[in-house]
């Protein structure tokens, strides 16, 4: 019999984000189970790990790799290939990697979308990428894609995070996947008082959270804040761009990083309303946003399609530019919005009801892996 009931495995854990927290919220779903991935940094990623049965594979060892997950890239195949996961059912929370572990059980794959590296690569390394990094790419992947395809094969069942990683799934895979949104993990009565000497602006910002990344588009937002002096923008994340980024905002943008859960939760509290321009494949900080009864403006794609409700929880602005931007802000700014029906949409998306569902997927699984061994 497997070592294991359930077993979760991840990309890399070298990083704070959506996806991290979908795993934290996996962990305690199945407070037993195993964390398996490729590379782990505790002090990169969530603090709460640390307190879990994380496992990465061999090449956690290389220390540079588990601060700059992106230059592992061609290791990355061979080192998920070597992770061998004893359990019933693993749980493979994956946009690349995750899904190619070996498992002596089944497999089922919660997708963020198929590996961008290898079918969005302009996405992925955005508009002015390294020419060294975009010709390494460009010969990885060939093989990289063969990779990625065998991986695919080996799940039982896919899960998609939304509707638009659910068309690429069929369209990369050959594959049906249900809809199984994502979470979020707001308690809205967990907002400390604001500390004295908090690095936090006044109330009545402007709030972006986002990892400073070319396809995240943080930088037109910044930009459209050159336009808007009489107000405030404050860009919550890390990442390759923070310097670029910083170089272009003008006086009335501030940058954080690092936050601690109270301080995101004061940050969310204290703002106007939540603002993103990225190509996200799941809309999550809009609901973040909804559940403290702010709205958000957000590009009108993806994701973002599935969690924001036109006028009812924030408004849409159409390409990821400054003076698109800056209108739909204004717009924002002209309506009126009703707490009820924010905190209402942000609950449709509850860690409860994301639970239930994954774990009616995982029992139906393990009822199959049951009549298998008997």
């Amino acid at each position: 019999m497997p070592a294991h009931e359930v077993a979760i495995a991840h990309d890399y854990l070298t990083q704070r984000g959506g996806a991290e927290r979908v795993v934290l919220t996996l962990a305690r779903a199945f407070p037993e189970a195993p964390i398996y991935t490729t590379l782990f940094d505790p002090e990169g990623t969530y603090p709460e790990f640390k307190n879990l049965d994380v496992r990465p594979s061999r090449l956690n060892a290389v220390g540079i790799l588990r601060r700059q997950h992106r230059a592992a890239l061609p290791l990355l195949p061979a080192a998920s290939r070597s992770i061998k996961v004893d359990a019933e059912v693993v749980i493979a929370s994956s946009s690349g990697w995750a899904h190619g572990f070996e498992s002596s059980g089944k497999k089922l794959v919660y997708c963020y979308a198929p590996a961008r590296w290898v079918y969005e690569p302009d996405r992925y390394l955005g508009a002015d990428p390294s020419k060294v990094v975009a010709a390494a790419l460009k010969v990885l992947t060939p093989s990289l894609r063969r990779w990625d395809q065998r991986a695919a094969s080996t799940a039982d069942r896919y899960l998609a995070i939304s509707t638009v990683t659910q068309e690429r799934i069929r369209r990369v895979y050959g594959l049906e996947a249900p809809i199984v949104p994502a979470p979020h993990s707001v308690n809205t009565g967990d907002v400390p008082p604001r500390a004295p000497g908090t690095r936090l602006p006044d109330p009545g910002y402007f709030l972006v959270v986002s990892r400073l990344l070319p396809y995240k588009n943080v930088m037109p937002i910044v930009q459209a804040f050159a336009s808007l002096p009489e107000h405030t923008l404050l860009v919550v994340g890390a990442g390759p761009q923070k310097a670029e980024l910083r170089d272009a905002a003008t006086d009335n943008v501030t940058f954080l990083e690092g936050l601690s859960d109270g301080e995101m939760a004061q940050a969310y509290h204290g703002c106007t309303a939540l603002v993103a321009a990225s190509h996200e494949d799941f809309g999550l900080t809009p609901l973040e946003a909804a559940a403290y009864s702010k709205p958000s403006a957000v590009l009108r794609w993806g994701g973002f399609l599935d969690t924001v409700v036109e006028d009812e929880t924030g408004v849409f602005f159409d390409v990821p530019e400054s003076a698109s931007i800056v209108e739909a802000l204004q717009r924002l700014m002209s309506l009126e919005w009703r707490t009820e029906i924010l905190r209402a949409r942000a609950e449709e998306f509850s860690e409860t009801r994301f639970i239930d569902r994954v774990k009616s997927h995982v029992a139906d699984l393990r009822s199959g892996e049951r009549e298998k061994c008997q």
